[in-house]
């Protein structure tokens, strides 16, 4: 049994009844961010682009805790895929009040090497998919009174001279949370998590540094951004265009 699901029984159901999608769930933060929210009670369906044999443990692991599990592969630089991932959901959980917009991708390069492929390509992950997914959910959303988390980064707040597509693309994508707060209030809360240091499973002395320059004195893990997830997820509605670090300090 895993962490998760050893862990279900302490969760109080705040998300009972409620339907959530998760991007980019196969594995890693969006899998913790899935689990965690059906422990609360909600129906999750996740997204994944080629992780096909870890989104349906994923999903197993999910349908265990008592809940309806869905997933579908979608491909985020395509609408029509995105639009498609959306109705499927509608049609399989019946609808719609949280959409995670946790799928994106990472990369370093010197700035000067940087290709504009590779800029193209980072926006089209981090900033262009989550701005498709929202708007595809928004009807959804605006009808069971919703709230979207989108999941930036410590780097969209700190220029990273070696990320700087990565950064650019999630300060943009920070900025769209805000902006979407704006929009949408006051049926849609809209917020946003930017984790610092994550580390999966053991790791390496190599992040050793980043534990030491963090004055938590530890790097994260994915349940803590989970956590920040959960809280959005069942926190006041009230509470909307906010955007949480969750880095331990890391950025102070």
């Amino acid at each position: 049994m895993s962490q998760f699901a050893a862990s279900s029984q302490q969760t109080s159901k705040l998300l009972a009844g409620k339907s959530v999608l998760v991007t980019g769930a196969a594995k890693r933060i969006g899998r913790a961010i899935a689990l965690t929210l059906a422990q609360a009670g909600a129906d999750v369906a996740i997204t994944y682009r080629a992780s096909a044999a870890e989104a349906d443990e994923t999903v197993a692991e999910l349908a265990g805790l008592g809940v309806k599990a869905t997933t579908w592969q979608c491909d985020l630089n395509n609408p029509e895929d995105i639009k498609d991932a959306v109705t499927s959901v509608i049609a399989a959980h019946g609808r719609l009040d949280l959409l995670v917009n946790n799928a994106g991708t990472f990369a370093s390069a010197a700035l000067e090497s940087i290709t504009p492929g590779e800029w193209d390509a980072m926006f089209a992950a981090n900033t262009r998919g989550p701005f498709l997914m929202a708007q595809a959910a928004f009807p959804h959303l605006r009808e069971s009174q919703g709230r979207i988390i989108n999941i930036g980064s410590l780097g969209g707040l700190e220029p990273w001279s070696t990320h700087a597509h990565y950064c650019t693309s999630k300060a943009a994508l920070h900025m769209l949370s805000q902006t979407m707060a704006k929009a949408w209030a006051p049926e849609i809360s809209v917020n946003c998590i930017a984790p610092g240091m994550i580390v999966q499973g053991e790791v390496g002395a190599a992040y050793q540094h980043f534990a030491d320059r963090t004055p938590m004195k530890r790097n994260g893990t994915s349940a803590d951004v989970a956590a920040a997830a959960l809280f959005f997820a069942t926190g006041p509605h009230f509470i909307t265009g906010q955007l949480l670090a969750v880095d331990g300090g890391l950025g102070l």
